[in-house]
Order: C-alpha cells, then structure tokens, then sequence
C-alpha cells in the first residue's frame, strides 16, 4: 500500500473527501518528523513508537578500493510496535 492507497482508503471509510485526508496525513507526519528531529519521541498507544536511536561509529571498507573508511556515529529514525499492531499482524 502507498500513501494514494491509503488515503483512498481512509476516505472511503470515514466519509471524508480525500483532500481533508491528504492534508490531515501530511500533518500527521509533518509533526512526526519535527518531534523526531528535536529528539521526541512519538508514542501511539497499541499503534507503536517512533524515536531516534544513535549508531555508533565504525570503521568499514569502501568495496571499490578495499580501503578502510571511518563511518561516524548518526542519529537514525527507528519504529518499535505495539501490542495491539503485533497480535493484529500474528
């Protein structure tokens, strides 16, 4: 399912036009991004939780040239789901 999928589908079900839906999305994940940058995290109860987690630094190998590089340490967005998401997926 794409984000066209999904609004079609939220639409249908709750009587909204798909304008409204779009624009309610976009903020939905407008403000998921802006906690995620300032280091919030975003809980949705029985959904999941949206949150940052740092990787460590490390060194690696450029496969082109076999020569070691140093990879540092970065901020990457993570999801863990909830209880209710993971008996629904069962």
């Amino acid at each position: 399912m794409n984000k066209n999928d999904l609004i079609n589908n939220i639409a249908t079900k709750s009587g909204l036009t798909k304008r409204d839906v779009e624009s309610v999305l976009n903020s939905f994940l407008g403000e998921v991004t802006d906690a995620l940058s300032s280091g919030e995290k975003v809980q949705l109860i029985g959904f999941g939780t949206f949150e940052t987690r740092t990787r460590s630094g490390r060194t690696g190998r450029n496969p082109q040239t076999g020569q070691e590089i140093s990879i540092p340490e970065s901020k990457v967005p993570a999801f863990k789901a909830g209880n209710k998401l993971k008996e629904a997926v069962k």
